[in-house]
């Protein structure tokens, strides 16, 4: 292999391409997956590899006939050119946001227990304020969106909090109080004052695993004093979780801003309201800590915070 010494005795510098290719490989340990992941042909991922081992004067990947492997040189210089991929990103945000702030993309990752019930605020409010935005909406879950920002694919997050996670900055928006949801007929259907402690002796509905609300539902059982975790039937999403229960397979719990878009799809469920104070969930904007476009995200979450008010929600102020 080469030393990457040109003619006139200087070491030749990488390219971002080669960066990137290497990057993606080294991510998926797959020339067609990484190929794919940052919309490269697999001969010009492959070339630009090789590229970037001759310009550095080392082997970084050991390619067998089945698999790929970082070499141990693979392994250092993976993480330094993360870092330096992530600075370029950084870099081109600070000039777009220093240009004109509130233009270009915004990439917003939005949990699903989130997404169908807030988004229409959150778009009218884009399309309202900042026209000149380019809102693009990725829909997962809580590790997925984690995993994004942190990766630099994402910007902005809207999700459940606290997250309790070094590098990342909470901006929270509202709490929202739990409803119960109960088939037709049910003793709690259509009550107030549900004491939390009625939870023990209940058949409860659950999200898959993965989901934060699932993990919230059963805090609070475990809260109520329920040792089991109450889990015969689950479902991905909360449409399906609120048509199990019209069907007569349980009860839910549903956070408020959710309640009136599920439960209009069908005549056989009853919602009833717990006792102060209810169980609730903390939603909340997340960023990266020091992201260039910071004081952009502040700016929005203030502007949120008024466009939700509407909301069964109790909106916070921006230092809670």
């Amino acid at each position: 292999m080469g030393n990457g010494v040109g003619a006139a005795g200087k070491r030749r510098q990488p390219s971002l391409a080669q960066l990137r290719a290497f990057s993606a490989v080294a991510e998926h340990l797959h020339f067609r997956d990484a190929a794919a992941a940052i919309g490269m042909s697999q001969p010009a991922l492959s070339g630009a590899v090789s590229a970037l081992e001759e310009t550095l004067g080392v082997t970084l990947l050991e390619r067998t006939t089945r698999k790929v492997l970082l070499s141990p040189a693979g392994e250092r210089l993976a993480v330094r050119v993360k870092a330096v991929l992530e600075e370029v990103r950084s870099l081109l945000a600070e000039a777009e946001a220093v240009r004109a702030p509130f233009t270009g993309a915004l990439r917003l990752g939005v949990i699903p227990t989130v997404a169908p019930y807030l988004l229409p605020t959150v778009l009218r409010l884009v399309h309202g304020r900042y026209p000149d935005l380019d809102l693009q909406v990725h829909e997962e879950q809580t590790g997925s969106l984690l995993d994004g920002l942190a990766a630099g694919r994402l910007d902005l997050l809207l999700l459940a909090v606290p997250l309790g996670i070094q590098g990342v900055v909470e901006l929270p928006l509202y709490d929202e109080d739990f409803v119960l949801v109960t088939p037709l007929g049910h003793p709690l259907g259509g009550r107030t004052g549900i004491p939390r402690e009625a939870l023990k002796e209940l058949n409860l509905l659950l999200l898959d695993e993965g989901h934060c609300l699932r993990d919230q539902a059963l805090d609070i059982c475990r809260e109520a004093g329920r040792a089991d975790a109450p889990v015969t039937t689950t479902a991905a999403g909360l449409a399906t979780l609120v048509q199990l229960v019209a069907g007569g397979l349980g009860c839910t719990l549903l956070p408020h801003t959710a309640v009136r878009v599920e439960t209009s799809r069908s005549d056989r469920l009853l919602t009833g309201a717990f006792a102060e104070p209810a169980p609730s969930r903390r939603i909340a904007l997340a960023m990266r800590a020091g992201a260039a476009r910071g004081a952009e995200y502040r700016e929005l979450a203030d502007a949120l915070r008024e466009a939700l008010r509407p909301l069964p929600v109790r909106v916070l102020g921006a230092g809670s």
